[in-house]
C-alpha cells in the first residue's frame, strides 16, 4: 500500500493524532513535516491518536525540502481550497502523497500554483471557509483507499447475532 498523508508544519495536536488514528486504521504512512506547532509528546496528541501509535509508521522532515528529497517518485497530490478541481475527479496511482498546510494558512500559495494540475479541493457552500483539517485527511484518503479496491483492509464487520 502506498498511500501518504503528509502534514506540513501543522499547528494543532488533535488534529494530528486524529490523523494518525486514521493512518492507522488505513494503513497509510503519516508524515510530519516541521516546524510542529506542539510536542509529539503533547497529551493531546497522544489523547487523540489513542491507543493505535504502534499501528502506523510516522516520518519526520526538519523541512519541506527534505520531505521532497525522501518522497522520491510518488505522486503528490496538494489539498487546498483554492483548487479548481475535486479530489474525486483525480485519479489516484498505489504511490500517493496527499498533502495538507497548517490550519491557519494551508498550504504555500507558491507552492500551489507551481502545481495548479495537482491542486485538489473538497467541495463546500460558498460560505464555509474550509473542513477541519482530520475531517479533509479522511474524505480525501478514504476516496484513494475506494479508488484502489480498499485493497488488505477489512471489508466486513463481526454483526452481533
Amino acid at each position: 500500500m502506498g498511500l501518504h498523508i503528509v502534514l506540513v508544519e501543522p499547528e494543532i495536536p488533535q488534529n494530528t493524532g486524529n490523523i494518525a488514528r486514521t493512518c492507522a486504521a488505513t494503513g497509510a504512512e503519516l508524515h510530519l513535516v516541521a516546524p510542529l506547532g506542539f510536542s509529539l509528546e503533547d497529551r493531546y496528541l497522544k489523547r487523540a491518536g489513542l491507543d493505535y501509535w504502534h499501528l502506523l509508521t510516522v516520518h519526520r522532515h526538519p523541512s519541506f525540502d527534505q520531505f521532497m528529497e525522501a518522497c522520491g517518485d510518488g505522486s503528490l497530490f496538494y489539498v487546498t481550497t483554492k483548487a479548481r478541481q475535486v479530489y474525486s475527479d483525480v485519479h489516484y496511482p498505489p504511490e500517493s502523497y496527499l498533502l495538507f498546510g497548517k490550519e491557519t494558512a494551508g498550504l504555500p500559495e507558491d507552492l500551489l500554483k507551481a502545481h495548479p494540475e495537482r491542486c485538489i479541493r473538497i467541495p463546500m457552500i460558498g460560505a464555509a471557509r474550509s473542513l477541519n483539517l482530520s475531517n479533509a485527511a479522511a474524505i480525501v484518503a478514504y476516496e484513494c483507499l475506494r479508488q484502489q479496491g480498499f485493497g488488505g483492509m477489512r471489508r466486513q464487520g463481526d454483526f452481533p447475532q
